[in-house]
């Protein structure tokens, strides 16, 4: 079932695997070089991403960047 627009699934695939991993906001912020406050409008779907950003969490979760754009 696909629910929202690509932003608002990327973010919850986000969201997921951060919480996975038992990482707070700030954690995948440090890790992947970007803002805390960025992280969580990813997540809320409130910003466009770029691609360049996507694969920095990507990375920096360990996961494909396909796997968080995968819908569910």
């Amino acid at each position: 079932m696909v629910v929202g627009t690509a932003r608002i699934r990327f973010g919850i695939a986000v969201r997921r695997q951060r919480n996975q991993l038992g990482w707070s906001q700030e954690e995948l912020a440090d890790r992947s070089g970007l803002h805390r406050t960025y992280i969580g409008q990813i997540e809320r779907g409130a910003r466009n991403i770029s691609i360049d950003n996507m694969e920095c969490l990507a990375e920096a979760l360990a996961v494909s960047l396909s796997e968080l754009l995968k819908s569910e």
